[in-house]
């Protein structure tokens, strides 16, 4: 055995006797035993080596892992409310959480023990507590069940996102197109599109992200946009007016669902440099962008 795989080894051993409680030991031999640790028995059973060191029975032991479960989870549920007590602003609230709202939280929540994670949901209690009917307990489940790899899709997003304030909702502006009249037919150049990679989400990512249900699975258009009325976006701090030059200019966006807008606001940080450099880049020549 490798020094490598001896430390996941013990690793391992020590994550077993905090979730059961117990130690496992290796199963002591009685007479000769032949072949190594893969072999098999008669009935093609691989045999394990290793066993509990405990003389309590299986109730006991059973009954001791469900306190333990229950001090985690009780520890999880304290360490939200004491993230959410420090970060709670000093606002007037609008209201108390639905009783049954909160509930689900607590049931959710108190599973939640990766630090980041529980900083996320202590927001989300803050939330509500602010604007009760913020978070639904859709956006709750979805948070719950998502992976690692979900979740880093949803922060790539979040940079991306403008407010909208007309639909109250956060849309990833992709690009723009100008429809053809019968005079520029053989037009060239009339469609531009923003490259979303470059600015760190991935295609992947946004198939990701439809598939967890916080973007919906089509682009959407906007209306033909008339030079006298500003297309205006929100990103925190700044915010885009885009005024088209001429008339039959078309916007594309990906728009955040309900749950998405939810799960948005938890994460609140600036547009991204080199997003925002794509969309002066993409716009200038039909639009004139102004930030402010």
């Amino acid at each position: 055995m490798t020094v490598k795989n001896a430390q996941v080894k013990s690793s391992l051993a020590l994550l077993i006797e905090e979730k059961l409680g117990v130690t496992m030991i290796k199963k002591v031999h009685r007479g000769v035993h032949t072949g190594s640790d893969d072999s098999y028995s008669a009935q093609g059973k691989a045999p394990i080596d290793y066993v509990v060191q405990s003389n309590d029975s299986p109730l006991k032991r059973a009954l001791k892992r469900q306190q333990l479960t229950k001090i985690q989870r009780q520890l999880n549920i304290e360490a939200i409310m004491a993230n959410a007590l420090a970060l709670c602003p000093d606002v007037t609230s609008r209201g108390r959480p639905d009783p049954d709202w909160l509930e689900h939280f607590i049931d959710l929540a108190e599973d939640i023990a990766n630090q980041s994670m529980q900083k996320l949901w202590a927001k989300i209690l803050v939330g509500e507590t602010v604007s009760p009917g913020t978070f639904s307990i859709k956006s709750l489940q979805t948070l719950k069940q998502m992976t690692q790899r979900e979740a880093t899709a949803l922060q790539k997003c979040a940079p991306l996102c403008g407010y909208l304030a007309k639909e109250d909702s956060y849309i990833i502006l992709i690009g723009y197109y100008k429809k053809p009249s019968f005079f520029d037919l053989l037009r060239k150049g009339n469609k531009e599109s923003i490259n979303l990679s470059k600015a760190g989400l991935s295609f992947p990512n946004v198939l990701t992200l439809m598939d967890i249900g916080l973007l919906y699975r089509q682009e959407i258009e906007s209306s033909n946009l008339k030079p006298e009325q500003p297309f205006s976006l929100s990103f925190q701090g700044k915010t885009l007016s885009l005024t088209a030059k001429s008339n039959d200019l078309v916007l594309s966006y990906y728009k955040l669902t309900q749950t998405g807008d939810e799960l948005k606001k938890l994460i609140t940080v600036p547009i991204n440099k080199q997003y925002k450099g794509q969309l002066e880049q993409a716009f200038n020549e039909e639009f004139d962008c102004n930030w402010g």
